[in-house]
């Protein structure tokens, strides 16, 4: 290497160095309930939104008056089935289930039976309390579940150079568990266009 070439290495090395020192990462804390929306895809806010005008508007339908006439004062028992994400993007249907559950919780007029998975949880550790405590829980007295609601997640995407549509559809039903037949079936949608600026210097 001659001393030309050991120059322009040393100066790039520097100045690799320098931009390096030069850059820094920021990190804003927001308030979680605040609107952000950055790529256009689906994200906290849609499934929070969804989830709780979905539940909402199901409630008010005559599935839910036909059982309260039929049994007084019991509330209907929900369960939450399979929401599945028929979208080209990663959705964490996980989120949008928790969120549909705490929704069903949380308005006071259902009550809400734990899914397959924690159910199986649930009788694992009864089990070992029935081995191991005096005062075990017993495992038939599960609750089981009137209504099962599931759903699923559809999108369609379009764009036009710089412009990009991102278009969500989600529906969800109310099966009753004992006849088999759907009560209700909701619909959302959400349409969003996202318009990138291009800049010239």
């Amino acid at each position: 290497m001659n001393f030309k070439k050991a120059v322009a290495f040393v100066f790039a090395g520097v100045v690799a160095l320098s931009l390096a020192s030069c850059s820094s990462t920021k990190v804003t804390r927001v308030d979680s309930g605040e609107v952000i929306d950055l790529s256009g895809n689906w994200n906290d806010t849609d499934s929070q939104q969804v989830s709780q005008e979905m539940i909402t508007e199901s409630l008010t339908y005559p599935w839910y008056a036909q059982f309260a006439a039929e049994h007084k004062s019991v509330k209907p028992r929900v369960i939450i089935g399979s929401v599945l994400n028929k979208t080209e993007e990663h959705i964490s249907t996980e989120t949008f289930i928790k969120d549909l559950e705490r929704n069903l919780i949380n308005n006071g007029k259902v009550t809400f039976v734990a899914s397959k998975d924690q159910r199986e949880e649930i009788r694992a550790e009864r089990a070992d309390q029935a081995v191991n405590s005096k005062n075990a829980k017993k495992q038939q007295n599960e609750s089981a579940a009137d209504f099962m609601l599931k759903g699923q997640i559809n999108s369609i995407f379009d764009s036009n150079g710089k412009d990009k549509l991102k278009y969500y559809q989600v529906e969800l039903e109310i099966i009753d568990m004992e006849s088999n037949e759907t009560v209700w079936v909701g619909q959302k949608k959400i349409k969003k266009v996202i318009s990138k600026s291009s800049y010239k210097s």
